[in-house]
């Protein structure tokens, strides 16, 4: 089955009414149980877009780390994170629209164009919501891109201090390795104790010691 191409479409429209600067805005990392949640925005260059764009999720890490570098290059470029205590203060939607948030704050665009059913509040600019914005437009796509690797080299920098849970590989996800680690070596500080399997394996460990 043929993965969607995303287009161009809603940014040359917005363009026709005016608006110079587009920026599509995802976010990488609700599902993983360890690890900040990752924003990134990007404006593309109409005139230069790199090719092969698409969903983070359809692409392997190679193509994925190749395309975020043309980014770099070719396109204004913002990312923006979201801690594990903010996680846990204000829930993984809320730090999700934290990171977006603060990804916007860094290029102001005329528009924002948001994956997803839900606009963040108090946006620095107009926003309009995607659903599956990644498989349909090239911005959002560009956005899912840049944000999943910057993920993942913060989960590898991460897996270096914390070896054993796989998270160069898993990024935090949980993955029976990274399910059977915890149970050999802990929770440790970047785990998301407010998510089910850590508050279990916390409350299972603080039973057993009264």
């Amino acid at each position: 089955m043929a993965h969607p191409v995303p287009d161009f479409t809603r940014e040359t429209a917005a363009m026709a009414q005016g608006l110079g600067r587009i920026a599509g805005v995802d976010e990488v990392g609700r599902g993983p149980l360890a690890g900040p949640v990752v924003a990134a925005a990007v404006i593309l260059d109409p005139r230069d877009i790199p090719e092969g764009l698409r969903d983070s999720k359809t692409l392997g890490r190679g193509a994925r780390e190749r395309l975020a570098a043309a980014l770099e290059d070719r396109a204004e470029v913002a990312w923006a994170l979201a801690t594990v205590a903010e996680i846990e203060a204000f829930n993984i939607l809320q730090a999700g629209f934290l990171a977006m948030r603060r990804a916007l704050e860094a290029l102001r665009p005329d528009l924002a164009l948001v994956d997803g059913n839900r606009l963040p509040a108090a946006l620095p600019c107009p926003a309009l919501a995607v659903v599956k914005g990644d498989a349909r437009s090239l911005s959002i796509a560009a956005a899912s891109i840049v944000a999943k690797v910057r993920r993942d080299a913060i989960m590898a920098d991460l897996a270096a201090a914390h070896p054993g849970y796989g998270w160069e590989r898993n990024a935090g996800y949980p993955t029976l390795e990274h399910r059977k680690a915890l149970h050999r070596l802990g929770v440790t500080p970047h785990h998301r104790r407010s998510f089910a399997p850590i508050r279990n394996i916390l409350c299972a460990e603080s039973f057993s010691t009264h």
